[in-house]
């Protein structure tokens, strides 16, 4: 009795591991065997624990919405395509790297499938192993730039990816929709009468006279891109430009009114996964509308999540496939700044004033050195239906966005900046010859003006890539 009950435990157990590992081939095989096109969707915590640090203050408690990295795995169009965003201030050069190598190995594909971006909230961490070795380097503590907490996110990222595969759905269609938002973005940038900029207009604004200033150029749309599996929703990206504060420094993680207003498309369509994306925002922000008084957080996150609705009452739905789908990538060398030399940042960072100076020395240092040994950025394009979604770096000028939009008006164009954060704020080359302002500054960029001309060039390539 004894020994025929062990017999069938190693027939079960052994039965068990040929499951196992079917189920695992299955899961690793699937993409480059079937003619389907599936998505999986992972949305993981990523709050920094009390005592660590965001990207300008220590935590010091929690509030009701935490930070969360969300996004998707598309299965079925060749190799895997992910899609990743976090509320995070940004993720710069080799952190970059290694959030996109880890979501890759985790998805079975390669890191150029693969794009990594942040909403940009202030009151939220920051990533970027290449500072942090340089500050290392010089003895200098890195504090918001110590890589230990986003270490930790990257191992649960990886798992995430890799716990998501069960649960795939088919995709049949997809689903397209716009609105215009209504008195939230407003530009930063004043222009005087000789076409210098005269003033800037940040993203909380006391001034009542910069208030009463126009708009200025904004992209006033937020496009929707939706995937279903026939009537069922199963996950809405939503683009929209603009900085995302109503108000910071608090030393409390928040995802500020972006992620207020996704919480609140949620709750209304709880059956899809809401994940949503800045797009080319540097020199936008909510200045006109908000003078920094705490309630016009949620009145800012009512005003995007009213534009959210609307684009998704307007929603269109056609039907698509894997041979819908497309993945188009331009690796680009960025220009460095001619304000970056070797010599005078190496030489600050062995006498810095203070820790701030320190940090901001070893920031530039790390896009130089990084640029220096040949590295590029990838600007890549997904095609989904009549969809194309950019993936751009930095904080990207909003005349970019208009730009691509302008280059295919028969196309659904929208885009997601802030990926790799290295460059900082990118604008036109008409910004960098313009005086006064602080995005196109020394202090703001670690770019030249030849970028648009390296950017513009990229985007059309991109948007002459047709199936």
């Amino acid at each position: 009795m004894i020994k025929t009950r062990i017999h069938t435990c190693r027939i079960m157990s052994l039965s068990l591991v040929v499951t196992v590992m079917l189920l695992f081939l299955e899961n690793v095989t699937w993409a480059e065997t079937s003619s389907d096109l599936r998505v999986a969707t992972f949305d993981i915590d990523v709050s920094p624990p009390i005592g660590s640090y965001l990207a300008y203050d220590p935590v010091i408690n929690q509030w009701d919405l935490g930070l969360r990295a969300k996004g998707i795995v598309l299965l079925g169009a060749g190799t895997p395509i992910v899609l990743c965003v976090l509320d995070w201030i940004g993720i710069a050069n080799e952190g970059n790297d290694v959030f996109r190598q880890t979501l890759a190995e985790a998805a079975g594909t390669t890191p150029d499938r693969v794009v990594v971006h942040t909403i940009h909230q202030h009151d939220a961490p920051c990533c970027d192993f290449t500072v942090e070795k340089i500050l290392k380097e010089y003895n200098i503590e890195p504090q918001r730039y110590d890589g230990s907490f986003p270490r930790e996110v990257l191992s649960r990222l990886g798992r995430a990816v890799r716990g998501a595969f069960p649960a795939t759905n088919f995709v049949t269609h997809v689903g397209l929709g716009q609105a215009k938002v209504h008195e939230v973005a407003s530009n930063r940038r004043i222009p005087g009468p000789d076409g210098n900029i005269r003033a800037t207009r940040y993203t909380s604004c006391k001034d009542p006279a910069l208030r009463a200033e126009p708009e200025g150029v904004i992209d006033p749309i937020v496009s929707l891109v939706s995937l279903w599996n026939g009537d069922q929703p199963v996950v809405v990206l939503s683009y929209y430009a603009t900085h995302p504060q109503s108000y910071y420094r608090l030393g409390i993680a928040n995802p500020d009114f972006p992620g207020v207003a996704r919480f609140f498309r949620q709750l209304a369509v709880p059956a899809a996964l809401h994940i949503h994306f800045n797009g080319a925002g540097g020199n936008l922000g909510a200045g006109k509308y908000n003078d920094g008084s705490k309630e016009n957080r949620g009145i800012l996150a009512e005003r995007l999540a009213d534009g959210m609705r609307r684009a998704w009452e307007s929603t269109q739905k056609s039907p698509v496939n894997a041979e819908s789908v497309d993945w188009n990538v331009v690796p680009v060398m960025l220009p460095v700044g001619k304000h970056l030399v070797a010599e005078q940042l190496e030489a600050t960072m062995k006498k810095p004033k203070n820790l701030a100076e320190a940090r901001d020395c070893a920031d530039r240092l790390a896009w130089l050195r990084r640029c220096q040994s040949g590295h590029k950025i990838d600007i890549a394009c997904l095609s989904l239906g009549r969809a194309r979604i950019f993936h751009m770096p930095g904080e990207l000028f909003v005349e970019y966005q208009l730009a691509a939009k302008a280059v295919r008006p028969d196309l659904f164009v929208t885009m997601a900046a802030y990926g790799n954060y290295g460059t900082g704020y990118i604008g036109t080359t008409a910004a960098y010859v313009q005086k006064g302002g602080y995005e196109t500054s020394d202090r703001a960029t670690n770019v030249g003006p030849q970028s648009e001309t390296v950017l513009m060039n990229a985007i059309r390539t991109l948007l002459g890539s047709q199936h």
